[in-house]
């Protein structure tokens, strides 16, 4: 940038209060306020508004858009929402007026304080434009979902929700995203969290126990306490089996975790199961060291889930529960049985297997879970299954049900997928339980197949035929015949789930539909290319993203005007198309 330029004379700054010139690309004003003379940068940071527009005085420049304040002598704003403006050195030489650049603040420092702000302060535009210069100034998306995943685990007091759920699963998805999305992505998932924390006390942790507990004590105290709903108890039982967070300390952790959510069947309708799995997620962006901040956050949620083992329809007309119990006492041995030939299963097997789970005898359902088992199948072939079972549902499903039970099959699936990434880490016994629960959940959802849409037939499609099932409402079969034939006609894969990715996030997203979107992209890519499975995976997130569009969109025009602001464009200038 230039360091110095001519605005104009003495005379003429003091005759009209005011002058404007450029330094370099940026346009920069100069006020003559109370014998002094001072310059600013001529464009708000809030949204661009031409500050030499505004109304100066007392040493204070008004906005008239959106009446943000700034100091004349550093440009900083009294108001947060606008962020501080760019100042400048004013030298008077004769009748010269020169502008000069005074030296750069640390911008990424200064865009990490603003990102702060704009999450304490509910600030999505502040949140958006955070992001984007983070972005721009070379920070990753990885830093960048820690940061959040930060302030989450520390500023909401009742713990791990769906904020911190949505910008995790942001982060991963992210490298599927085109460049322009990814910051679209994290915007989303940053102001999640924000909405989640704001006005929420902050989270005070427990204190470990002495390090010398045994740690297979550790879990049973730990089950025994989430059984008994004892929040505090459960929490320093869990801080203690962290330790310092070593490698060994938080996989002994996990397991007791997981074991704990599957000790009851379902629980909280599947939402514990994803919450645990995100949290271990969000290890592989701040590190293992972070454990013991972040895992006991999912305490109070676990500890007070429901039960659906408590609700009517896993007790009749079947006696799931019964059934599960029962089960229970097999999975050791069938799993112990299959040891010598364990992974001895295709692809083809374990998708058999996800079709075998859509039957409608549960008892049929959970021995053929136990036949694989017993027959080599792997942990995560088997959460595979149940996945890909789950997903099935999503394609099959009828839009003569009711809008509402889209919720219903989507929990199958994104619990589905939690528990399969969970297995994918290690296999448990415990976890194994969650296999049966998992099909199980999927055998409820049985009727909402009745009738079952026809599963997709077209042999190629061109995405572009993608665009219409967005903007229009209902265009659900349309959009799972397009991608099927799209991946069966030989597409790309990637442009597929980057442009499924830009159509979620210019809608104003809710919970659950980040939960699909990114469950389905993990699910597909555990497929091989232009596969059947993979075809219908992805089939199963189009008709769900084109059941729920198109919305007002204003998360992504927020995140669009940032965008703007950051071109220099003139938002308050008349559009000349």
């Amino acid at each position: 940038m230039v360091s110095s330029v001519r605005a104009g004379s003495f005379e003429e700054l003091r005759k009209s209060g005011q002058l404007v010139t450029k330094v370099g690309s940026l346009p920069v004003v100069v006020f003559w306020d109370a014998g002094e003379a001072f310059a600013i940068e001529d464009r708000c940071p809030h949204m661009g508004f031409p500050l030499h527009q505004g109304t100066v005085e007392g040493g204070l420049v008004t906005c008239h858009w959106h009446h943000a304040r700034f100091d004349l002598a550093s440009g900083c704003t009294l108001d947060p929402f606008a962020d501080d403006a760019r100042a400048f050195d004013v030298v008077i030489r004769g009748d010269d007026v020169l502008v000069e650049a005074r030296p750069a603040r640390d911008t990424a420092d200064h865009l990490r304080r603003r990102l702060v702000q704009g999450l304490e302060d509910g600030l999505s535009l502040v949140v958006a434009k955070s992001v984007l210069g983070l972005l721009e100034h070379g920070a990753t998306v990885d830093e960048i979902v820690a940061l959040g995943v930060e302030w989450g685990v520390r500023y909401r007091d009742e713990g791990w929700g769906s904020g911190l759920t949505v910008l995790v699963a942001m982060g991963n998805v992210a490298p599927h995203l085109e460049a322009r999305d990814r910051a679209l992505a994290l915007a989303h998932g940053l102001v999640f969290v924000s909405r989640d924390t704001l006005g929420h006390p902050p989270r005070f942790a427990l204190d470990p126990l002495d390090d010398r507990v045994d740690i297979g004590r550790l879990s049973a105290w730990y089950r025994r306490f989430v059984e008994t709903r004892s929040s505090d108890a459960s929490e320093r039982v869990l801080v203690t089996a962290i330790g310092d967070g070593d490698a060994e300390r938080v996989a002994s952790a996990e397991a007791m975790m997981f074991a704990a959510v599957t000790d009851h069947v379902f629980i909280d309708g599947g939402h514990t199961i994803d919450f645990t799995n995100k949290a271990f997620e969000a290890l592989a962006y701040l590190g293992a060291g972070a454990a013991a901040s972040v895992l006991p956050t999912l305490v109070r949620q676990t500890v007070r889930a429901s039960r659906d083992e408590e609700t009517s329809e896993w007790r009749h007309p079947h006696d799931l529960a019964a059934l599960i119990r029962a089960t229970n006492e097999q999975i050791a041995d069938c799993w112990a049985a299959g040891e010598t030939s364990r992974g001895i299963k295709h692809d083809a097997d374990v998708a058999e297997l996800a079709w075998v789970l859509l039957g409608d005898d549960p008892d049929e359902i959970v021995a053929s879970l136990l036949g694989a088992m017993a027959h080599g199948a792997t942990g995560e072939q088997l959460g595979r299954a149940v996945a890909y079972a789950a997903a099935l549902r999503l394609v099959r499903f009828h839009t003569r049900n009711e809008h509402g039970d889209w919720d219903t099959v989507h929990h199958a699936f994104t619990a589905a997928n939690a528990l399969h990434q969970a297995l994918r880490r290690q296999t448990t016994v415990e976890l194994l339980r969650g296999v049966v629960h998992g099909a199980l959940r999927v055998y409820l959802d049985r009727f909402l197949n009745v009738p079952a849409a026809r599963l997709p037939t077209r042999a190629s499609a061109e995405l572009a035929e993608l665009d219409r099932c967005w903007d229009v409402q209902g265009a659900v079969n349309e959009a799972g015949e397009v991608v099927y034939g799209y991946v069966r006609g030989g597409g790309d894969d990637a442009a597929l789930v980057a442009a499924l990715g830009h159509a979620l996030l210019r809608e104003d997203v809710e919970f659950h539909w980040y939960q699909v979107f990114e469950a389905a992209v993990r699910q597909s890519h555990a497929w091989p290319t232009a596969s059947e499975e993979r075809a219908l995976v992805l089939t199963a997130l189009a008709r769900f993203v084109a059941a729920h569009t198109p919305t007002r969109r204003e998360l992504s025009a927020t995140v669009d005007i940032a965008t703007r602001l950051r071109r220099g464009e003139d938002l308050y200038a008349d559009d000349p198309s």
